[in-house]
């Protein structure tokens, strides 16, 4: 045999998997790719041009019209800008910048790597463009670019922030960047921020501290906005600043004991300089809650802060011309006594959520404390929430409660307005007549959860999910609204939801925006998908049919004088008045449930649902009662009044209109209740009642405009079986407490 043939034959090949071929081809095309995009990159890098100044940064002031689109209501700041050369910018200002901003200015590229691949994330998931810019790409975005957020304006300004960073002195970038960027209050740049806040027009007098809070505003003005009231508001201005004093302390600008000194307080604001003329009077309140709202239409859109006040846009608001007028008229109706008195009005739309009109105050330069949208208690204005949560837990308007005083819930003995007895009541009765204690006896006694159930129906109906009115969870009070749960503007937005079949649509007071070409930027069509059934419909209808008797024959009659289908519900809260609380406090509890804090009316036709509330004393935490000659100062009273004063005109030349009826089974009368008229004459020992007896219904006139002095009236008085609040703190109206565990009663 041949030594060829003694060779072993060898074996034969075997084939590659498939799935290594695979595998090798997309690694192939992964290099490929690889290769692609750093060539395209290149490639683009190097056509990529830096542009001329954006010669339209001189920009266009942003007007603001009523829901007609012909009557103007205002506009934002027009530019306030004064360049200065950075060499009279101080290092101390500089940092308090970059540590607010971008911290690596000094050693970064223009770019921040973290954020191009955000970008490319959000790019691949087809989400808004964001975040992470550095110094260089934000004053690319003023300068160069449009303030949009599109794929390829991001891509464009990556390119030209990278050749930015490379080609331009980082002095010069920071230079411009403090001479365009928008502090708030009309101020773009340094030397118009120290003007605008401390009236330093002179950057090199800015103290560390100043430039600490500047350096936090132009972060985000409308969310840092030092002339904001809410708590929140400075909470987040407050730990802001710490995170820019920090960082200037880890640059070694200030020691740590310095910053330890700074981290007390913030810089001092008496200085600031008033807003301009524009904001005067009761409409400035109208144009600080556009550029609120329109802050955040606009955000949702990609555009930045400064396009409000400089965008050049064209603003319509949903505030109506005529409906404001009849508003600001109907506002000064009231109490010849009106030192420390407020009011707060709003009226909403139902089915669209537009607000129509909205008082807030006689003048917002003089005060920027907004009475229709600080929140306060609603007292039993919150018992048609739960009415609807009743309902739905299967109850019927005709099953029976509780009506006589107190009702001990919870180990409390808790009672009517003037411990005042009604005897074995309907849930119709009680609430046309505003029986506290069967409200306690439906909503803790008769109802699993109820308190939650009850919260659940306001949340449902357009109440805005707060601290305050979660903790009313567990809270027994919850049915006669203890706490700062809504504000006028929330009150009237929610009834409006019954109003409309029980469809809710979100509340806005922006109709439309356009751009300076024109161009629709975002309409109020775009909530429509927004709006849902929140409340059943035949559950709506059936509380619209009670509210109805609350006008017909409960504590709101004098609504009748529109001469209309009215439904609607008084409310009030009581406690202690602000100036009586360290009294109250060493007499141990002696004061409490004394005085009226707040009174409100809120009704509504099928077209309008309007809310008024009247608060007293500077925080709107002074007692009520001395303003009119009843008793106390009932929601049946005044706010009522004031309502009809707005509703008459309003509806003037407006086709009357009925609510639907109900389904014939909820309104049905299936029950023989025991109620029980107290007498007219009450004997000498018993509290006189809060209001005329059922079958005489209180007078729909208003009383006297001229009280004397503070009127003559005795209020019973508060005994253990009483339910009372606990005194407040002093301060602002917007966050008056904690929940409190009893509560007095109020119509």
């Amino acid at each position: 045999m041949s030594e060829a043939r003694r060779k072993a034959v060898p074996p034969p090949r075997r084939k590659k998997h498939w799935a290594l071929r695979v595998l090798g081809w997309l690694t192939a095309l992964l290099f490929l790719g690889i290769i692609g995009s750093v060539a395209a990159f290149f490639v683009v890098y190097q056509t990529t041009k830096i542009p001329d100044p954006n010669k339209e940064f001189a920009t266009n002031t942003t007007t603001v019209m009523y829901a007609d689109g012909r009557n103007p209501l205002g506009s934002f700041y027009e530019q306030n800008r004064r360049t200065v050369p950075l060499s009279q910018i101080p290092k101390r200002v500089q940092d308090a910048v970059i540590a607010a901003e971008d911290r690596t200015f000094w050693t970064n590229p223009g770019i921040s790597p973290s954020g191009m691949v955000r970008a490319g994330v959000n790019i691949a998931r087809g989400q808004q463009l964001q975040g992470g810019s550095t110094i260089t790409q934000q004053y690319v975005k003023v300068m160069y670019l449009t303030q949009e957020r599109t794929v390829s304006r991001k891509l464009k300004e990556l390119f030209i922030a990278t050749k930015l960073g490379r080609q331009q002195d980082k002095s010069k970038t920071l230079e411009g960047y403090l001479n365009t960027i928008y502090f708030g209050e009309g101020a773009y740049g340094i030397a118009a921020a120290g003007d605008a806040y401390f009236q330093v027009k002179d950057p090199n007098l800015l103290s560390v501290q100043q430039a600490a809070l500047l350096a936090t505003v132009l972060n985000n003005p409308t969310l840092f906005d030092v002339n904001d009231p809410d708590p929140r508001t400075k909470k987040r201005i407050v730990e802001r600043y710490h995170y820019v004093l920090d960082g200037m302390q880890q640059m070694g600008t200030i020691t740590e004991a310095q910053e330890k000194q700074y981290a007390n307080k913030l810089p001092d604001l008496s200085n600031m300089k008033k807003k301009s003329s524009r904001y005067a009077g009761p409409n400035g309140f109208l144009l600080d809650m556009a550029k609120k709202e329109l802050a955040q239409r606009l955000a949702a859109l990609g555009l930045d802060e400064d396009a409000i006040t400089g965008g050049g846009l064209k603003v319509t608001t949903t505030f109506n011309y005529t409906q404001q007028n009849n508003m600001l008229k109907a506002a000064n109706k009231q109490p010849e006594k009106r030192d420390n008195l407020h009011v707060g009005m709003a009226t909403v739309q139902p089915g669209t959520g537009a607000l129509l009109a909205m008082y807030g105050g006689p003048d917002y330069l003089k005060s920027q404390l907004n009475w229709a949208t600080s929140k306060a208690r609603p007292g039993s204005g919150f018992k048609p929430f739960a009415l609807a949560a009743a309902l739905k837990d299967g109850k019927s308007i005709y099953d029976i409660f509780q009506g006589d005083s107190p009702i001990k819930i919870q180990g409390q003995k808790l009672g009517n307005e003037f411990n005042r007895d009604y005897g074995d009541v309907t849930l119709l009765k009680a609430t046309e007549q505003s029986i506290n204690t069967a409200f306690y006896d439906l909503v803790d006694n008769q109802m699993d959860d109820g308190p939650d159930k009850l919260v659940n129906a306001a949340e449902a109906a357009g109440i805005p999910k707060t601290k305050a009115l979660e903790t009313g969870r567990h809270n027994p009070s919850t049915v006669l609204g203890p706490d700062p749960y809504a504000s006028a503007v929330d009150m009237a937005e929610a009834y409006a939801t019954f109003a409309a079949d029980g469809v809710y649509a979100p509340l806005h007071v922006i109709k439309e925006v356009k751009g300076p070409d024109g161009k629709v930027l975002w309409s109020e069509k775009s909530l429509d998908k927004q709006k849902k059934q929140a409340i059943d419909q035949n559950i709506a209808r059936t509380v619209n049919y009670v509210l109805q008797d609350v006008v017909t024959k409960g504590t709101g009659t004098g609504a009748k004088e529109l001469d209309r289908a009215v439904a609607g519900k008084t409310g009030t809260a009581g406690g202690v008045a602000v100036e009586d609380r360290a009294e109250n406090k060493a007499c141990d509890g002696c004061k409490e449930g004394s005085a009226t804090l707040t009174s409100w009316w809120t009704g509504y036709t099928p077209q309008l649902s309007t809310a008024v509330v009247y608060r007293a004393g500077k925080s709107g935490e002074s007692d009520l009662d001395p303003y009119s000659d009843d008793k106390a100062f009932f929601g049946g009273n005044w706010p009522l009044q004031t309502w009809l004063a707005f509703m008459k005109p309003a509806l003037d030349g407006v086709p009357d209109a009925e609510f639907p009826e109900p389904d014939e089974d909820a309104i049905k009368d299936t029950s023989t209740p025991t109620y029980t008229p107290p007498p007219s004459t009450p004997p000498p020992s018993t509290p006189p009642p809060s209001s005329p007896p059922p079958s005489t219904p209180p007078p729909s006139t208003p009383p006297p405009n001229t009280p004397t002095g503070r009127p003559t009236k005795t209020k019973p008085t508060q005994t253990t079986t009483t339910p009372v609040i606990p005194s407040l703190p002093t301060g602002g109206p917007s966050q008056p407490t904690e929940t409190p565990t009893r509560t007095p009663g109020g119509q």
